[in-house]
């Protein structure tokens, strides 16, 4: 145990501390530095509330370097001296200088070791209660572990947090806490077929695969989690459910339909069943840039397809009300055209550095705020930047140190400077993330447990009566350049264009079946894969394509004339539909030759073809010479707005010159052939009257 007489003995080291770590070192001390590693592995209990509580800190010393190693200590380093603020506490967690370290220790602190032998490890353990290390008040302090060798240090310390919590403390608010999770991932599928780009969907929700970690994370999260899920996910794994195809460098693949697609949506659905559940944008388009870009239609129609999705595929209360922007960050043209969605967006969640403080504050101000917006005002959620980050470190880390700093971390806000009421905060680990399923787990149970913090679902969170004011939407030039470029979106505007046609000559006007493939081709994830972007935009182009082909004017090409019997007359033109659904479109003819042959048509009503059939118009045209030649007309399909469907085709038409001439042999035929008619029924009339004049005179004589 750490008696009381050895605090005179730390403050005191605390003044050769420095000295001591400056002290020189031998070529050997200097080798061992980066392989001898002391780890702290339990801290228990993680937050001491009592004066009396025993604290135990246990851990290991492995020796890496190779060589037996000798005269070891471990020594256990504190201070009475709280953090004043989160900015100390992350300058403490940094900083790797043995200088500033809690001070050295006295005898009872310090632990010897046994000589390691190479590859060797030993444990320690320390006990004290919180009189013993100075803990007189609520605060966090800091502690630390490292290895001295004959009294010189030769290890990286390993820091971490003690929070001491007594119940005397004036009672600190409970502040609301909102942790949303993403399922989010990038688009494996072009077309709305069983073809799939490439094999990661199925890596990822294998054994220790991304999204396996995420379906374990969510069995035994707290049902106050927030979900944001990407539809688009759903629908490739449901897809795969039903056995689908892989793309290879030369040909495809068939795959069986996969159980493992099947369990992981049916894990997801009953873990998910009774937890709030948003549903981003369909494929999670790059809202941003679609709203610099002139793309405004994709964005709405991202947010209807999303809520439909999710709803059949995943949870029936799915929301779209509420938007989480690629990167957490948008700007004003972004956030109106949310707003003005069908679904009326009035929820985002941003990132810290997009609604920054204004003036800065030097505590951790309220995530809830308002945004003016075309549409009116919209909540602005801003999540707290170091809680997130500790669900996602950057390197690795213990699911000890990290649970350390999260209850750090929330104590210090529930202690800052002028808190009176509770202060909500938001988590939110960027969306792409690949979780440590046992560091999440963990801190989300510690979070539920700590009585400085409430856990809320993130609807809950609104803007206090007095929020802090912030500098408005920071949207800057490198935020700009991160989105996707106006050179990719071009070519995903022109196919979406295409896409949209073939909806519009529908005969019930149905939306397009390409609305999810062109969603598809605009997703955040290609910001950092545009050329895998590219190839499912050109991938849809090819299907887009290939279906506007499949309604087409017969007939068509120089070596196929079509002829005009006259000056004037009628010429059929013929539609093909090789589609199984029914058409109903326009057909717009222009002469190309109008110093030949003039076209004289209007078509008032739409021309309806049956799914696998034809359907003819007849189109007059008039000859402007009597004598014979070939002229070409321009044919285009047209939808019921105007809009050109597919190419246009160049009709040749065959006009003769002898027509006027032959009219007029054709009229003295007749008339010749009307005289001789005449003259017979004449002669036949003179027949019958002679007839009845001889039966007459023989009556008379009898």
């Amino acid at each position: 145990m750490i008696r009381k007489a050895a605090l005179l003995a730390v403050l005191s080291a605390a003044l050769l501390a420095p000295m001591v770590a400056a002290t020189p070192s031998t070529a050997a001390t200097k080798a061992s530095r980066q392989t001898l590693a002391v780890s702290i592995s339990s801290i228990t209990p993680e937050v001491p509330k009592s004066q009396t509580d025993v604290i135990k800190f246990t851990g290991t010393v492995r020796n890496d370097t190779g060589t037996p190693m000798s005269a070891l200590r471990v020594r256990l380093r504190y201070t009475q001296q709280k953090f004043t603020d989160r900015v100390t506490m992350a300058a403490y967690q940094s900083d790797q200088n043995p200088a500033t370290l809690p001070p050295s220790v006295s005898f009872s602190s310090a632990m010897d070791l046994p000589p390691l032998a190479a590859g060797a490890q030993a444990r320690w353990e320390f006990t004290a209660t919180p009189v013993q290390l100075g803990y007189r008040s609520f605060g966090v302090y800091p502690v630390a572990v490292d290895v001295a060798q004959n009294n010189v240090p030769i290890t990286t310390a390993q820091r971490t947090y003690l929070t001491y919590a007594p119940p005397t403390e004036p009672k600190l608010p409970r502040n609301p806490l909102a942790i949303a999770l993403p399922v989010i991932d990038q688009p494996h599928r072009a077309t709305d077929d069983a073809l799939f780009v490439d094999e990661k969907l199925s890596e990822a929700i294998a054994d220790r695969g991304r999204l396996a970690d995420l379906a374990t994370i969510a069995q035994s999260a707290p049902k106050a989690v927030t979900w944001f899920v990407d539809p688009a996910l759903l629908d490739d794994l449901n897809t795969m459910t039903k056995g689908y195809r892989v793309k290879t460098e030369d040909d495809e693949e068939e795959r069986p339909g996969s159980a493992e697609a099947a369990t992981w949506l049916t894990t997801m659905r009953t873990a998910l069943a009774a937890s709030p559940v948003v549903a981003v944008p369909y494929a999670d388009p790059d809202v941003a840039a679609l709203a610099h870009r002139g793309l405004d239609t994709q964005t709405n129609r991202a947010i209807e397809l999303a809520g439909q999705v999710a709803r059949a595929l995943l949870n029936r209360n799915a929301e779209t009300t509420t938007n989480w922007p690629p990167a957490g960050l948008l700007d004003a043209d972004a956030l109106d055209l949310l707003s003005v969605s069908s679904q009326k967006v009035d929820r985002v969640l941003l990132d810290s550095t997009n609604l920054p403080p204004e003036p800065p504050v030097a505590f951790t101000p309220d995530a809830a705020s308002t945004l003016d917006s075309v549409n009116g005002p919209v909540t602005a959620l801003v999540a707290d930047a170091e809680l997130s980050r500790l669900f996602e470190p950057t390197a690795p880390t213990s699911v000890l140190l990290s649970t350390q700093r999260f209850i750090a971390e929330t104590a210090m806000i529930a202690a800052e400077a002028g808190q009176t009421t509770p202060r909500s905060l938001v988590v939110a680990p960027s969306r792409r993330w690949d979780p440590n399923p046992t560091l999440v787990t963990a801190l989300l149970k510690v979070a539920g447990r700590l009585p400085w913090l409430q856990m809320t679902n993130l609807d809950s969170i609104k803007p206090g009566k007095a929020p802090v004011p912030r500098a408005g939407l920071t949207y800057t030039d490198k935020d700009r350049h991160e989105e996707l470029t106006g050179k990719y979106l071009a070519p995903v505007k022109e196919v979406g264009s295409q896409a949209q046609l073939t909806s519009l000559i529908t005969s019930d006007g149905t939306r397009s079946s390409f609305d999810a493939a062109v969603l598809r081709t605009a997703s955040s994830a290609w910001r950092n894969g545009t050329r895998a972007g590219r190839a499912v935009t050109n991938l849809v182009r090819t299907a887009v394509t290939a279906r506007i082909d499949k309604v087409q004017i017969t007939g068509t090409g120089p070596d196929r004339p079509r002829t005009l019997a006259g000056t004037n007359g009628v010429v059929p033109i013929s539609v093909k539909n090789s589609l199984s659904t029914p058409v109903s479109l326009y057909i717009d003819v222009k002469s190309n030759n109008p110093n030949l042959l003039q076209v004289n048509f209007s078509q008032e009503e739409p021309l309806p073809i049956g799914g696998g059939q034809s359907g003819t118009v007849q189109v007059p045209m008039n000859a402007t010479t009597t004598t014979s030649g070939d002229a070409t007309v321009t044919v285009q399909l047209k939808t019921r707005e105007g809009l050109p469907y597919g190419e246009p085709q160049r009709l040749t038409i065959r006009t003769t010159g002898y027509t006027g001439i032959a009219l007029v042999i054709v009229g003295a035929a007749l008339t010749v052939m009307l005289a001789a008619v005449v003259t017979r029924v004449l002669r036949r009339r003179s027949e019958r009257k002679l007839a009845r004049a001889a039966k007459s005179r023989e009556s008379e004589t009898v």
